[in-house]
């Protein structure tokens, strides 16, 4: 049986593998297109057909209020009676929103986010601003480094 020292557990593979795993902030997409809670979501959709994303944080008064992904707008179009140009971003986001901080580590995150079944994570400073987004797609682009990092 293995020791701390030598174990996962150690003080000696926290120090490694604080030196060794990246963080957040390395693979996050910066200021992400964000939108507000009156918003219709004609416009949250248009937003995102335009900008080429699926999720848009909400902010309101600087502070990140919710998230709303084009899964939502999709699911509110098949229903009878929800009008796009009426329905504000309010309506349709999720919150509390999952969010880390810019140093969390990337394991940890995309553990977390597949746990949970999350596309994305909001990544937000100490003041409670948006630094970035953290959706499936750039966790995609971290592991494709991390295979060819350790395929040389």
């Amino acid at each position: 049986m293995r020791g701390d020292a030598a174990g996962r557990g150690g003080p000696h593979h926290a120090r490694l593998r604080g030196m060794l795993m990246p963080t957040i902030d390395r693979y996050m997409t910066r200021q992400p297109w964000t939108t507000n809670a009156q918003t219709t979501l004609a416009d949250a959709y248009d937003l995102m057909r335009a900008r080429r994303v699926r999720h848009l944080p909400v902010i309101d008064d600087g502070k990140l209020v919710g998230i709303v992904s084009e899964r939502d707008l999709n699911l509110l179009r098949a229903i009878a009676g929800v009008s796009l140009h009426e329905t504000r971003v309010r309506e349709a986001m999720t919150e509390p929103v999952y969010v880390a901080d810019p140093g969390a580590p990337l394991d940890e995150v995309v553990a977390k986010m597949s746990e949970r079944k999350y596309g994305s994570t909001v990544v937000v400073r100490a003041d409670g601003t948006v630094a970035g987004i953290f959706t499936t797609v750039d966790a995609c682009s971290a592991l494709s480094e991390v295979l060819q990092r350790a395929a040389e």
